[in-house]
C-alpha cells in the first residue's frame, strides 16, 4: 500500500516551487484570455503570478459567480479553454452547476489517491459513485484506469445486486461514499455471501466517522478518504501511516495538480498555518483553469510532512462548511435549493433541512412551516429539488426560529 504515483509527490520544496513558478503564469495567462474572467483579471500581469503568495492579489471566484456566469453563457460560463463540444463529458451537479470532463489519463487526478490506497493492476474496483448526470462515478473510474485497475461501474442503489456482483466478480476494492460500503457488507451477510476479498476502500463524498473506519478495519478493510469536488477534481488525500489501520492518517496531502490556500471565510485573505479557514483552490489544469476558486469548505494547514514520504503541504481535511451548504448522503444541499422548495409551495412560510445520523448513515429531515396537514404533498418536491429522499415534517406557523438558518447540520465530526 501507498506506492508513490509519480516522482512529483516526493519533490523538495524548492523543486515544487520552481515548477509552480514556471506553470502558474501560463495558467493565469490562459484564464485571463477566457471571457468568464472578464474584468477580474484584466489588469493582472501573468508573469508576476509565480506562487501562492502572488495569488493572494487576485480576486476569489465563488460558486455563485460561476453559476451566474453559466446562466449568461451556458454551459460553462466562459471558464473553459474549449467549447463543450470538445470535451468528452458534460455533467450537471445540483445547483445546477455544469462541469466538463475528459477521459484522458488521470484528468481529475484521482489516480494519485488510489495509488496511495494501494490500488493497481490486478484489482477490481466496485465503483459505487453515481454515474447519472453528476461526475463522481466518472471521476473515480478515470482514477482507477490511471492505476491499471478493472472497474465494476456499479453506481448507487440496488444493494442486493451490488452484494451479489461483488461476490461473483471477486471485487477487491470499494469506491463510494463512506457509509454505503457498510450497507453492502450487511446485505452480503444476510445473503450468506463472502466479501472478504474486499480489503481496501477509497471513499469520499461524506464524513468518514472514526467508528465506521474502525468497523471496516475489524473486517480487514483498510479505508482511506480523499477530498475532491466536481469542479476541481482531487484536492487532497489520505495516505496510510506505518501500521495502518491500527494507526490512523494524520491529515490529507495536497494534490500536485492544485494550489491550496486557507483564507478567512468570505474573503481572500490568507490565514496563518493552523488556523481554520475556507479552502481556496487554483487548478493547474489548462482545460479548466479555475483560479482561486472558493470551495466553501473549512480546513487548516497541518505542520510537517507525511511519514509516507510525500512532501507536499498537508491540510486537516474537511472540517465543515464556511456557509450553510452541506453534504448529505454524498450530495450537496444548498440554501438556494431550500428557497426553491418554499417558492414551489405558497402555503409554506419557511423550510429547514436537518442533517443527522442514524448509526453510520446520514439522515435528512425537511421541516415545512405551514398550516397544511398532508406531508405527502411535499415529498415529491423534496426529491425533485434536493435529489435526495428524506423525512418530511410539517410544523405550525411561527414554529421555526427566525434566525436565517435554512440548513441545520446536527452531525458530530468529533
Amino acid at each position: 500500500m501507498s506506492a508513490h504515483f509519480d516522482s512529483l509527490e516526493t519533490r523538495s520544496p524548492d523543486e515544487r516551487s520552481a515548477s509552480i513558478a514556471q506553470c502558474l503564469p501560463a495558467q493565469i495567462a490562459t484564464a485571463k484570455g477566457l471571457p468568464g474572467y472578464g474584468a477580474a483579471l484584466a489588469e493582472v500581469d501573468p508573469e508576476e503570478i509565480t506562487g501562492p503568495e502572488a495569488l493572494t492579489a487576485l480576486p476569489v471566484l465563488r460558486k455563485s459567480t460561476l453559476a451566474g456566469a453559466q446562466g449568461d453563457r451556458p454551459p460553462f460560463g466562459g471558464f473553459t479553454a474549449w467549447p463543450a463540444s470538445r470535451f468528452d463529458h458534460v455533467f450537471q451537479s445540483p445547483g445546477p452547476i455544469y462541469e466538463p470532463g475528459c477521459v484522458s489519463t488521470n484528468w481529475w487526478r484521482l489516480g494519485r489517491f488510489l495509488s496511495a490506497c494501494g490500488v493497481g493492476h490486478g484489482d477490481i474496483v466496485q465503483n459505487c459513485f453515481g454515474y447519472h448526470l453528476t461526475p463522481a462515478g466518472m471521476i473515480f473510474e478515470n482514477g482507477a484506469r490511471a492505476v491499471g485497475a478493472v472497474v465494476l461501474p456499479a453506481g448507487t442503489g440496488q444493494t442486493e445486486l451490488q452484494a451479489r456482483a461483488a461476490h461473483d466478480i471477486g471485487v477487491t476494492v470499494y469506491a463510494g461514499t463512506p457509509d454505503y460500503l457498510k450497507v453492502i457488507l450487511d446485505k452480503a451477510d444476510e445473503m450468506g455471501l463472502d466479501l472478504s476479498r474486499i480489503t481496501r476502500a477509497a471513499v469520499s463524498g461524506g464524513a468518514l466517522f472514526p467508528s465506521l473506519r474502525q468497523e471496516y478495519a475489524d473486517r480487514g478493510i483498510a479505508c482511506l478518504q480523499c477530498y475532491a469536488t466536481a469542479d476541481l477534481g482531487n484536492i487532497a488525500y489520505e495516505s496510510p501511516p506505518p501500521d495502518f489501520p491500527a494507526n490512523l492518517p494524520s491529515g490529507m496531502i495536497v494534490d500536485e495538480g492544485v494550489i491550496v490556500e486557507i483564507v478567512r471565510p468570505g474573503t481572500g485573505d490568507p490565514l496563518p498555518d493552523g488556523e481554520v479557514g475556507e479552502v481556496v483552490v487554483t487548478t493547474l489544469n489548462p482545460d479548466y483553469p479555475l483560479v482561486r476558486f472558493a470551495t466553501g469548505d473549512l480546513s487548516a494547514v497541518l505542520p510537517g510532512r507525511s511519514p509516507c514520504g510525500r512532501t507536499n503541504m498537508r491540510i486537516k481535511g474537511w472540517m465543515g462548511r464556511a456557509d450553510q451548504t452541506t453534504k448529505i448522503k454524498g450530495m450537496f444541499v444548498r440554501p438556494e435549493q431550500v428557497a426553491d422548495l418554499v417558492a414551489r409551495h405558497p402555503e409554506v412560510a419557511r423550510a429547514r433541512v436537518i442533517a443527522g445520523r442514524d448509526g453510520e448513515m446520514d439522515t435528512m429531515t425537511v421541516q415545512f412551516e405551514t398550516a397544511a396537514t398532508d406531508a405527502a404533498a411535499f415529498e415529491a418536491s423534496v426529491v425533485e429539488v434536493l435529489k435526495l429522499k428524506g423525512k418530511v415534517e410539517l410544523v405550525a406557523p411561527g414554529t421555526l426560529p427566525n434566525d436565517g438558518k435554512v440548513i441545520d447540520d446536527r452531525r458530530s465530526y468529533g
